[in-house]
């Protein structure tokens, strides 16, 4: 089982960002590839840690994974089901700065300090009907992206010499003092650009359009980011493809109205169906489901129909359908319809008689609620 990020981090959920961030250089100083060479055991606790940072550090994914636990990244968001989703190279590449000069040449993407880039991510927005919510869904879409074109070729940097940073020493009165910044003529890649085809950009970059496959899971919510690795533009040189964020928007459904997992539908009968009883068909996210209304069904009734509404996305089952019934009065009789009406007016069968188990509409709330 998944181990929870507050604990991999050592902090408790009402942590600052100051806390979450402090306690994230600890834990990745501690297991830091270069303080424990061919350990793979603190390599995986590196890695945990900086998973646990890459949400933690974020409100809305922290918001999301407080609400939803591990399972709102595990459709694409985060790392994605593990630390094995984001390499080391990512790692260095993402969260290099808040190390600083704290192992040699900079926080780099290897032992020997190399910083490789990581290109822009691209954000896109997918329309998903309630089905494909309820029943998860995979998505092609496609996108244009940024990629090296073909034939380009790029040199190493002769400012930082491939490292990507400058260092600087300053003579303060307290001694001479390092610090370390971006390299300004490669702009962190540590390589410049050598070759460049005709319809290449000043990167040496195409505009191409991809299609992407998005893997979407159930219970997903509108507003919602997912995350596809790799699949932003690419970056110069040797750098890292940044990453295709997926904004979830749900598409408002027809008949079925949605309220977290689970799920109302407002179901219209007779007068003549509700003193016989009928049986009817509902429109449910997956196909009709067959009820049978009894005799003397009231309006205003509530029936549960457990499991049929959407399934939570942190796997812990499904919502219910919940029907409304709503008895249709008529607006206009004929004379023969009112003269029947009319007849039995002072019926005492037909005069309300509402039992104590009759629930009110408060308490008939209070039970949707509960």
């Amino acid at each position: 089982m998944k181990k929870d990020f507050y604990e991999i981090l050592g902090i408790s959920k009402s942590a600052s960002e100051a806390e979450i961030k402090k306690a994230y250089r600890k834990k990745a100083i501690e297991f830091h590839p270069d303080k424990n060479p061919g350990n793979k055991e603190a390599e995986e606790s590196f890695k945990a840690a900086a998973e646990a940072y890459e949400v933690l550090s974020d409100p809305q994914k922290k918001a999301k994974y407080d609400q939803y636990g591990h399972q709102a990244f595990d459709g694409g968001g985060g790392f994605g089901g593990g630390h094995g989703g984001m390499n080391m190279e990512d790692i260095f590449s993402q969260f290099g700065d808040i190390f600083g000069g704290a192992f040699g040449g900079g926080f780099g993407g290897n032992s020997g300090g190399q910083r490789r880039m990581k290109g822009s991510n691209l954000r896109i927005k997918v329309k998903l009907t309630l089905e494909e919510v309820a029943n998860g869904v995979e998505k092609k879409v496609k996108v244009k992206r940024k990629i090296q074109a073909p034939g380009v070729s790029y040199k190493t940097c002769s400012t930082c010499n491939g490292q990507g940073q400058v260092m600087r020493v300053t003579n303060t009165i307290l001694g001479r003092m390092q610090s370390a910044s971006t390299c300004p003529t490669c702009g962190g890649s540590g390589q410049i650009l050598d070759k460049k085809p005709a319809n290449a950009d000043a990167q040496g970059m195409l505009l191409e359009d991809e299609t992407v496959s998005i893997k979407i899971p159930a219970g997903v919510v509108d507003g919602m980011q997912l995350k596809v690795s790799n699949k932003g533009n690419d970056a110069p040189g040797n750098g890292i493809p940044g990453d295709l964020i997926v904004a979830i928007e749900e598409a408002e459904h027809e008949f079925l109205k949605r309220e977290g997992e689970n799920l109302h539908f407002d179901l219209y009968i007779s007068f003549a169906e509700a003193v016989l009883g009928v049986s009817k068909d509902i429109d449910a996210v997956n196909g009709k489901v067959r009820i049978k209304l009894e005799e003397g069904i009231q309006s205003g009734k509530i029936l549960r129909l457990k499991g049929k509404g959407i399934p939570s996305l942190n796997g812990y089952g499904t919502g219910d359908l919940l029907v409304h019934i709503n008895v249709w009065t008529p607006k206009t009789l004929n004379k023969e319809q009112k003269q029947f009406f009319e007849k039995n007016l002072t019926d005492e069968n037909f005069i309300p008689q509402p039992e104590k188990s009759d629930k009110s509409f408060f308490e008939k709330v209070k039970d949707m609620f509960s």
